[in-house]
């Protein structure tokens, strides 16, 4: 029998001497990859609307002998985004996950909380995805977009949401079409339910958590740290020739009809 041969050298999970930036990693989604790429090996600079609430992440991450930066930054204005962002040390990830919702029947929903919304979720994203390449060049780097379930179904009362996650879709498809030569990967991954900040009034419906698990074909809603694994091979090398995607973790949820 043929021996098998070993996986190519540089297929590794290792990020020790990367720097990776996380977008809104105080807590749910942003902290639970921050720590992470942190295990993993990465440096880290970290961002949030409110310096202090980046205390914890930090802490843990310098806990286990990285280096980490924290920045204040509100996506929702491109001049914040530009100044928190300006005069770091040079990127090679960035993970592109904050974002803010509000649920509201659409009837309801005036110009001040769509452009909340959309300039934080859609906007912001991409400013902060423009100054992450603008690091990478030359050096090349990758990129990983958070889409949402809602970048491919309608969900009601989420219309402006579900209008900025639509679009940081179209965003990873322009972004990896134009960056690829310059060595930047621009993938996306789109969470199915997990119960963070954003979906946790959803979850005191008990009548809802049952629905949405029966909905799902392996039979339970997501847990944190069930993004890590994809998040992590999206950003690298054995990632190397993916640009472009979006990779739903959802249990299968799509595939349902």
């Amino acid at each position: 029998m043929a021996e098998t041969p070993p996986l190519p050298a540089d297929c590794t999970f290792d990020f020790t001497g990367r720097r990776v930036l996380v977008t809104g990693a105080s807590r749910g989604i942003g902290r639970t990859l921050a720590l992470a790429f942190a295990r993993a090996g990465a440096d880290l600079v970290l961002t949030a609307r409110a310096l202090p609430s980046l205390d914890d992440t930090a802490a843990e991450a310098r806990a286990l002998g990285r280096d980490v930066i924290c920045r204040a930054v509100d996506q929702q204005s491109v001049a914040a985004v530009q100044e928190g962002l300006s005069d770091l040390p040079p990127l090679d990830v960035l993970v592109n996950n904050a974002g803010i919702e509000d649920v509201r029947p659409t009837l309801e929903v005036d110009e001040a909380l769509w452009d909340k919304i959309v300039d934080t979720n859609l906007k912001g994203a991409f400013f902060v995805a423009q100054a992450a390449a603008k690091s990478m060049e030359g050096r090349g780097g990758a990129i990983i977009n958070l889409a949402s379930l809602t970048s491919f179904v309608g969900v009601p009362t989420a219309t402006p949401y579900t209008a900025s996650k639509t679009g940081i879709l179209g965003m990873t498809r322009a972004m990896a079409a134009e960056w690829a030569p310059l060595g930047i990967r621009v993938n996306a991954i789109a969470p199915g339910y997990f119960k963070t900040g954003l979906t946790s009034t959803f979850y005191e419906d008990e009548g809802w958590v049952q629905a949405m698990t029966d909905s799902v074909p392996m039979g339970r809603l997501g847990n944190l740290d069930d993004l890590e694994g994809a998040t992590l091979f999206l950003a690298s090398s054995a990632a190397r020739y993916i640009a472009g995607q979006c990779l739903a973790i959802d249990g299968g949820f799509l595939a349902k009809i």
